[in-house]
């Protein structure tokens, strides 16, 4: 039977994942994976989800998260029955970001963790949600509860990801891309290039909405997901 596997973004946990939890409906026996926390790189991720879900699988990633999904339908193809790929961007590192994470991975080793985390808030949200305490204190306390050990692996990870358009016009699968309109870290040009190479690609852009959909926008992303998710209704 096919199985949705839920892929966290960089140093984030199932807390992300809560509002989406709470509908996805139970014949999907969805699952949030915790590869990220595992592994030093991407394609360790990816391997290591295969080996952990075996059969036909429904991915869907958050940033990172996605990174790794477009990692597993290049290495497995023929198991990847779908992807939903959020807030993400399919191109290898720049050395302007690469410049920007290895000065956080000095930071982070030196113990001021929490000093980058909250100056990223601006970045990470729209600025409507920027000012809600409590949605952000809950952002802030799952990248501290990860530790500044996986802080620094996952960002080097991300240092040394693959360039995904490589193979993303091969692949043959249903694909939900979404967006948000204010995203600062993945902007809208990384998500519409991707949209543009997969064949079977719809793109949705959430309003007034940065880079946390999941917990920024959790109903425009709950409706997107499962108007998407019924094309596979008869395969579960």
């Amino acid at each position: 039977m096919t199985q949705l596997v839920l892929i966290p973004g960089l140093a984030c946990n199932p807390v992300m994942w809560q509002s989406q939890m709470q509908v996805l409906p139970a014949r999907f026996r969805t699952r949030i994976t915790d590869v990220h926390t595992r592994c030093d790189s991407i394609e360790d991720m990816a391997r290591a989800l295969l080996d952990h879900y075996p059969g036909d699988l429904i991915l869907c990633g958050a940033s990172m998260g996605s990174i790794v999904a477009m990692e597993v339908v290049r290495q497995a193809p023929q198991r990847v029955k779908g992807m939903a790929l959020l807030g993400t961007n399919a191109r290898p590192e720049t050395d302007d970001v690469r410049k920007l994470r290895e000065m956080a991975i000095g930071l982070f080793e030196s113990g001021r963790a929490a000093e980058v985390l909250r100056a990223n808030v601006p970045l990470a949200f729209h600025a409507s949600q920027a000012s809600n305490a409590q949605l952000v204190q809950t952002y802030l306390d799952f990248l501290l509860e990860a530790g500044a050990d996986q802080l620094v692996r996952q960002n080097r990870a991300l240092m040394s990801r693959p360039d995904a358009r490589t193979h993303l016009a091969s692949v043959c699968c249903p694909v939900l891309i979404m967006c948000g309109d204010s995203d600062q870290l993945t902007p809208p040009e990384n998500a519409r290039e991707i949209a543009a190479l997969i064949p079977a690609a719809r793109l949705i852009m959430v309003p007034r909405c940065g880079h946390m959909l999941t917990m920024e926008q959790p109903d425009m992303v709950n409706a997107g997901l499962l108007r998407w998710l019924q094309q596979f209704a008869p395969a579960v």
